[in-house]
């Protein structure tokens, strides 16, 4: 097993995804930008190496019956898993933000001019992710499933239309990173989703359902980034050799 100190922290988050709260709350991007060591990230961030390690090792100790060890999930269960779980949420969540959001704008929009831009980011992000979606539903899962029955059968993997597996999931990360970078953004508008002394009820709604759908999506791309993708690179390279 790597060292913890040279390991990428989207590997360690993978192996253990209770320690993605440690990298939250010290502003640590693990499933964009999950290809980073302990020691970059430190450096970076300005905190301790050691220290940090020391939260991570804390917290790798802990034992907690919920936990889910997707490490060993086979990988298209995997996809179904991250379809049907984190796609349909998002489908079921922007109508529901883009009516709060159109409705603040409204009714606050003269006093806190930055609802405007909050929205325009995260329509923006809604557009864009309803697209990325379907990309991965109809050619990055599918391959990913066909590559699973074909190492279960034993059967020869036929050539793709996308070439190597790689060439799809290149383009999915690099999506995933522009969304994470338009969140990031909205983040920094709502003053980490803390509604304003003046907030209504729908507000301080609107700003906990944003952070909610912001932590929905910070999971949902680590699944892929950090290990759907890499393991689907794995499996395409056995099945080739």
């Amino acid at each position: 097993m790597k060292n913890l100190m040279t390991k990428n922290i989207g590997e360690i988050v993978a192996d253990n995804y209770r320690t993605a709260q440690i990298f939250k709350n010290h502003k640590i991007d693990f499933c964009c930008k999950g290809n980073r060591t302990i020691i970059e990230v430190a450096e970076k961030s300005k905190l301790d190496a050691n220290s940090l390690l020391k939260e991570i090792e804390t917290v790798q100790k802990q034992t907690n019956g919920d936990h889910i060890d997707f490490m060993t999930w086979p990988l298209d269960l995997l996809a179904d898993y991250i379809e049907k779980k984190h796609h349909r949420y998002v489908e079921a969540q922007i109508p529901v933000l883009n009516q709060y959001l159109a409705k603040l704008c409204r009714v606050h929009g003269e006093r806190h001019p930055e609802l405007l831009e909050i929205t325009q980011h995260f329509n923006k992000c809604a557009g864009e992710l309803a697209m990325h979606m379907k990309k991965e539903e109809l050619m990055v899962f599918p391959a990913v499933r066909k590559m699973v029955k074909a190492k279960h059968t034993g059967t020869k993997l036929e050539p793709s239309k996308l070439g190597s597996i790689k060439n799809p999931i290149q383009v999915m990360m690099q999506e995933h990173e522009n969304e994470g970078d338009r969140f990031r953004l909205i983040e920094e508008l709502t003053n980490n989703y803390t509604p304003p002394a003046d907030a209504c009820n729908t507000y301080r709604v609107t700003f906990s359902l944003l952070q909610e759908f912001e932590e929905d999506l910070h999971r949902h791309i680590h699944l892929e980034n950090n290990i759907l993708f890499p393991k689907a690179e794995i499996l395409e390279k056995e099945l080739n050799e």
